[in-house]
Parts: C-alpha cells; sequence; structure tokens
C-alpha cells in the first residue's frame, strides 16, 4: 500500500471512545483475519463460475475489459493507531466494470459532494426529480448490463480478491473514494478506524435509503459494536439485502 496521506481529525473525534486493548478484543481481531480469510477463499471458489460468465457478459455487452479498478481508503495499522491521527491509505479495489470505457468520474464526484453536504437541489438537478435513495441513479455512463449488477450487487465480487489480499475486511464500513474526504466534516473521519469492508452495518440495515451522515453514524455504530457475532449476523444478512434488490441502483 502506498499514498499516505496525513489526517487531522478534530471536534467529535476527542470525544468517541474505543473500548482499550485487551487479549479478547485481541482474539476477535485474529478470527476475524482468519474468518475474512477463510470465508473469502471458499467464497471465490464457489463463485468462480459465475464471476467468469459475469466477465464473458460484460466483454460482449461493451467494449473494455471486465475487471474495473479504482482507488480506495483504508487506513493504516488502524487497530494501532487508536488514540492517534490515522495515516490514510489508498488501494486498488476490485469490481466489475458497470460503466462504458474510461467514464468520466466528474458526474458522480459532483453527485457525492452534493450528498455529503446535504445538497439537495443540486441532488435533484442531476437526478431530474427527488430521489429518495441517496445514490446516483439516472447515470448515463452505466451499462446495460451494469444496470443489472448493480441492482443484484454482483458487481462487489471481485472484491473478495481484496479480502484476501488483506486491503478490506467482509465486514466493515463502505471503502471510500479519495475525493470524498475533500467534502468530509472533521466527524466523518471516525469511520476510518476499522477497516472497510465489503458490506455493513448499513448495507443490511438501511443501504441507500440512508444520507451520507446516518450512513457514517451506522459504520461508527458498528465499529463501537465490533464482535464476531456482530460480524457474523451481518454476513448472514448480506444476501437477503442483495437479492431483495432493496434500495438498490
Amino acid at each position: 500500500m502506498k499514498n499516505l496521506v496525513n489526517v487531522n481529525l478534530v471536534g467529535d473525534w476527542e470525544s468517541f471512545q474505543i473500548a482499550p486493548e485487551s487479549h479478547s478484543r485481541f482474539a476477535y481481531f485474529l478470527l476475524k483475519s482468519i474468518l475474512d480469510h477463510t470465508l473469502a477463499f471458499i467464497a471465490i471458489l464457489f463463485f468462480l463460475p459465475l464471476m467468469l460468465l459475469i466477465a464473458l457478459c460484460i466483454r460482449i455487452d461493451s467494449p473494455g475489459p471486465a475487471i474495473f479498478v479504482q482507488q480506495r481508503v483504508t487506513t493504516k495499522n488502524n487497530r494501532r493507531n487508536r488514540g492517534r491521527n490515522p495515516e490514510i491509505v489508498f488501494f486498488p479495489c476490485f469490481k466489475f466494470r458497470s460503466m462504458i470505457q474510461n467514464a468520466d468520474p466528474l458526474l458522480h464526484k459532483s453527485y457525492v459532494k452534493a450528498l455529503i453536504e446535504n445538497d439537495r437541489q443540486t441532488i435533484e438537478k442531476i437526478e431530474g426529480d427527488e430521489n429518495a435513495m441517496h445514490k446516483l441513479t439516472r447515470d448515463p455512463r452505466v451499462t446495460r448490463f451494469g444496470q443489472f449488477l448493480r441492482k443484484t450487487s454482483l458487481d462487489e465480487l471481485p472484491q473478495l480478491f481484496n479480502v484476501l489480499r488483506g486491503e478490506i475486511s467482509l465486514v466493515g464500513p463502505r471503502p471510500a473514494i479519495p475525493y470524498e474526504l475533500e467534502a468530509y466534516k472533521p466527524w466523518h473521519f471516525q469511520r476510518f478506524l476499522a477497516k472497510p469492508g465489503v458490506t455493513g452495518l448499513w448495507q443490511v440495515s438501511e443501504r441507500n435509503h440512508a444520507n451520507f451522515d446516518e450512513m457514517v453514524r451506522l459504520d461508527i455504530e458498528y465499529i463501537e459494536k465490533q464482535s464476531l457475532w456482530l460480524d457474523l449476523a451481518i454476513l448472514f444478512k448480506t444476501p437477503f439485502a442483495a437479492l431483495s434488490c432493496k434500495g438498490a441502483a
């Protein structure tokens, strides 16, 4: 990992408490790591035929590679940095390509900035009407097959390889895009106290119906309550949330 960025966390950060290190917490993070790597390896073997089929469909549907690689954000040694400002680290996040090749990110940048700042006027201007999903749904860059991938969350499957690489966990806050940080309020950075995940508390509860502040609060709630049982509960609920397509674009 590289591209370290120093982030000065102020304000609400000082009032945010995390349980002190203990043998039980060490055991939790060790078991979490074992669970991540074991389940990710099994899932890759299980979904490999489906992933190959999806890759083929993407190539048939539109020109370009099947895998889209995007820089995302995590923290370096976040568990050791408790009580201090964490280092922000960029890593290559893998997804199935759901957009046209070399899509201009400007539209999404504008939407994300408006979403974080709760700028309803800009959001409605981009979407064309009131959008209760808090997600960019009318995106001309998305391909026909890409719409299906996003609706079913199948575009996220390649992130299992990120789990094997140790860059993300199966459960944790959503991996942020670097340009999001420009619009973050100081307290939003609290979500980086945990390794990001493929799925998380907000995905199985509110999904895209939560606004950005609510999403971050759910991330913080997960960090405060982290346990192996909570991780297993979120993993159990994830397929049902994905298959229901509730709040999906």
